[in-house]
């Protein structure tokens, strides 16, 4: 909700899920404060979330971009009444607290090892990887059980 500028754009980038309220603007304000618009990863990040010539404009003018236009441009991946938003940020950290700790931590580093991957190959690679490991761990056992059961699964904690 709200604007998020500078180093709060930044911070909203550096989130795997961006959820917006209808008020919400976001804009890279280094670049009108006589500094550049890459500081804090905003380079790094906007360019990912919503392409090179939306990222370039965004980054050499410090315009806002508002929530209905994040929303199109993939920056926020649902847009939603702002009394709304707390609601739907619980909902969606719940499910995924609902995976098994380990595939969702692996699934978050392949993604991100897999943006920049040089060819299909390697970011097949990652993925065999993080299935075995996945597996190791004996998370499968227990989602196994509760798809056959109906019932949402109850990983336990592991070192």
């Amino acid at each position: 909700r709200g604007p998020a500028a500078g180093g709060g754009f930044a911070l909203a980038l550096a989130c795997d899920v961006r959820i917006a309220g209808e008020s919400a603007r976001f804009n890279a304000a280094f670049i009108r404060i006589g500094l550049t618009a890459c500081d804090m990863g905003v380079s790094y990040f906007l360019p990912r979330a919503v392409g090179t010539s939306v990222a370039s404009e965004l980054m050499l003018t410090g315009r806002f971009i508002n929530a209905q236009r994040a929303f199109a441009t993939g920056l926020v991946s649902e847009l939603m009444p702002d009394a709304e938003v707390d609601a739907a940020a619980a909902k969606l950290a719940l499910e995924m607290t609902e995976t098994s700790p380990l595939g969702l931590r692996l699934t978050k580093e392949c993604l991100s090892l897999s943006i920049d991957a040089g060819s299909l190959e390697q970011a097949v690679a990652i993925e065999d990887r993080n299935q075995v490991l996945c597996v190791r761990a004996g998370y499968i056992e227990e989602g196994a059980r509760a798809f056959l059961e109906k019932r949402k699964p109850r990983y336990a904690p592991r070192a």
